[in-house]
């Protein structure tokens, strides 16, 4: 089995080192799984490309811009068994993520996703984030009927062939509802689940507009539940 870990970049020349160290490698060997590690670029202008080549990344260049367009690109050219995403800012616990891998398998999972809010470390997220995703939540559940505690969460384990059971991905949204959009699909169409996880304090500088993402994303999830 192969396993594919998938990390959207832009100027994270901070995180992504410190990213992709935490894998734990020797895990997923220990399993007998073939491991990749790519980043999709959105052109950055610092040394995240150089950092993640010299750590054995492979390298995909999405000069597109848009968290769901890097994502879009990167999940259609991996071509891991399941696949494992997250930021690369070292907010995301990447070393358990051999053992997320393990639960999908076990528990004969299409789709994991991470519930950011059972562990949150100090300095990990702003009061004004928290408020924020607890909205976006809230609204999710109320309009959708899915009991997701994190619908924000970037980090998800997704086996390959769920992505044949959902639409398709150039349908989805460009943008940061893209997030909302899989966890609504993956939910609706395969069998997923929402794990309790963590999220550690982000290297570098946020590159989330705090007020504009969170208000598109909810236009988006009301706009969506009466147009789908």
């Amino acid at each position: 089995m192969k396993v594919s870990i998938l990390l959207p970049t832009l100027n994270e020349e901070e995180g992504i080192g410190v990213t992709i160290d935490s894998i734990k490698k020797e895990e997923f060997e220990k399993r007998g799984w073939e491991l990749e590690i790519v980043i999709v670029d959105g052109n950055s202008t610092d040394r995240t490309r150089e950092i993640a080549k010299e750590k054995g990344a492979k390298i995909i260049i999405e000069p597109r811009k848009g968290y769901g367009r890097a994502y879009k690109t990167g999940l259609a050219k991996v071509d891991g068994d399941v696949i494992v995403t997250g930021d690369a800012d070292g907010t995301y616990p990447f070393d358990k993520a051999h053992e997320y891998v393990d639960l999908l398998l076990k528990e004969n999972l299409d789709f994991i996703t991470t519930n950011r809010f059972a562990e949150l470390k100090h300095g990990a997220m702003s009061f004004k984030h928290f408020v924020g995703n607890f909205i976006l939540s809230f609204t999710l559940r109320l309009l959708y009927g899915i009991k997701l505690k994190d619908s924000q969460s970037g980090m998800w384990i997704i086996r390959r062939e769920a992505l044949k059971k959902i639409k398709p991905l150039e349908e989805f949204h460009d943008g940061m509802p893209f997030s909302e959009e899989i966890k609504i699909e993956m939910f609706k169409k395969v069998k997923a689940k929402e794990i309790p996880s963590c999220l550690y304090r982000r290297k570098g500088v946020a590159k989330i507009q705090s007020w504009e993402d969170g208000w598109r994303n909810l236009k988006f999830l009301i706009k969506y539940r009466f147009s789908s």
